[in-house]
C-alpha cells in the first residue's frame, strides 16, 4: 500500500512517499497534491518507493504538468537506484528535475501530516 507523509516548510512541501506508486494506488499520491497548490514547490521524496509501472509514471507526469500550470516547481529527490534506472530507460530523467540530498532540519513554523496511511 502507497503511504504518503507531508511535510510543510514554508513555502515547499515535501511529500515522503513510501510503496509502490502503481496502478490501483496513485490515487492516494494525487488526493495529496490537490491541496498543496499555491506553494512555490513540490518536492516528492522517493526514497521508500520500491516499485513504479508505467500508470506511475503517467501520474508523475502528470502532476508535475499540474505543478507548472500553478508556477510551481516539481522535484523528484532521493530517487533509488531502481527507479532512477526506470526514468533513464524511460528517458523520464531527462524530463524531471531530480535531485538528492535530505531535506533540512525542520524550520520554525514547520507543519507535519500524514496524508495517507
Amino acid at each position: 500500500m502507497l503511504k504518503v507523509h507531508a511535510k510543510n516548510l514554508d513555502t515547499v512541501v515535501v511529500l515522503y512517499v513510501e510503496g509502490q506508486i502503481v496502478n490501483g494506488q496513485t490515487e492516494i499520491l494525487r488526493n495529496a497534491v490537490t491541496p498543496l497548490e499555491g506553494k512555490s514547490a513540490l518536492i516528492l521524496d522517493l526514497a521508500r518507493i520500491t516499485t513504479i509501472d508505467a500508470h506511475g509514471l503517467g501520474v508523475l507526469l502528470a502532476l508535475r504538468e499540474q505543478c507548472l500550470a500553478n508556477g510551481s516547481r516539481f522535484k523528484l529527490m532521493n530517487v533509488s537506484k531502481p527507479i532512477q534506472q526506470i526514468l533513464e530507460i524511460t528517458r523520464l530523467d531527462s524530463v524531471f528535475q531530480i535531485v538528492s540530498g535530505v531535506v533540512p532540519p525542520a524550520a520554525a513554523g514547520e507543519r507535519s501530516r500524514l496524508v495517507a496511511a
